[in-house]
């Protein structure tokens, strides 16, 4: 099914201007033709293309049908960017066809990149999202510190990912099915022992993600996929 996006559908019935274009100019369709959408709210919606030109498609809205979520449980990603933005376009895909709910990126003591252009991160979790024909979009935080961040109030079971010595359990080990997640991952220095004494003053679990040492979004991504194999026993 190819399946376009257009968020503000319930309240205009017509296609973002790149959408269209993808519509028109590459697939070629033409008035009087079937479209499947998604709002990325947990909507999807059957369409017909009522007019077009170039830069416009408008629709008529012919059904829409709720998806709930593919998982009950909410997943959000704390993860410290790399140098290397293709490594965290490669974990924005990846983590959506898996399924998240949140992710945001943090600026910590021994970050490599400390900005971050959330546009184009965007736009790979929208394609990611039609991909794996799910109906849900993920949110997207930019760059927060890591002391504020932490701070903030989380309903959730709290975790931090760290290559520090002391005890430590797995992930498999601490966390229960159906429980809500936030999971730190730091960059590749690692946080500071600073950083972590304090997430664990505030209510983060240390945890260990295994015996080898991983780079930042394959830890990320070994988490998120954690989580989902637990919760599918």
């Amino acid at each position: 099914m190819q399946l376009f996006y257009a968020p503000d559908i319930s309240v205009a019935r017509e296609l973002p201007e790149e959408e269209a274009k993808h519509a028109l100019r590459v697939l070629r369709l033409t008035e009087g033709d079937a479209i499947d959408l998604t709002d990325g709210k947990g909507f999807f919606y059957k369409a017909i293309i009522r007019s077009s030109n170039p830069k416009h498609c408008y629709v008529d809205v012919i059904a829409k049908q709720e998806q709930p979520l593919l998982w009950d449980f909410d997943l959000h990603i704390a993860v410290a960017p790399t140098k290397n933005i293709d490594r965290m376009e490669w974990l924005c895909e990846k983590s959506t066809e898996i399924g998240i709910n949140q992710m945001t990126f943090l600026n910590c003591r021994f970050s490599e990149r400390r900005e971050i252009k959330l546009p184009r991160l965007e736009k790979i979790l929208i394609s990611a999202m039609k991909q794996s024909q799910k109906a849900t979009l993920p949110k997207l935080t930019g760059i927060t510190d890591f002391p504020t961040f932490i701070q903030q109030p989380f309903y959730s079971r709290r975790f931090i990912a760290h290559c520090h010595e002391g005890e430590k359990n797995t992930l498999k080990q601490l966390y229960h099915s159906k429980e809500d997640a936030l999971i730190l991952i730091g960059p590749e220095g690692d946080f500071s022992s600073e950083e972590a004494a304090i997430a664990i003053k505030n209510g983060f679990e240390p945890i260990s993600l295994g015996n080898s040492r991983l780079r930042t979004e394959t830890a990320a991504l070994t988490a998120i996929h954690t989580i989902h194999l637990l919760n599918q026993d």
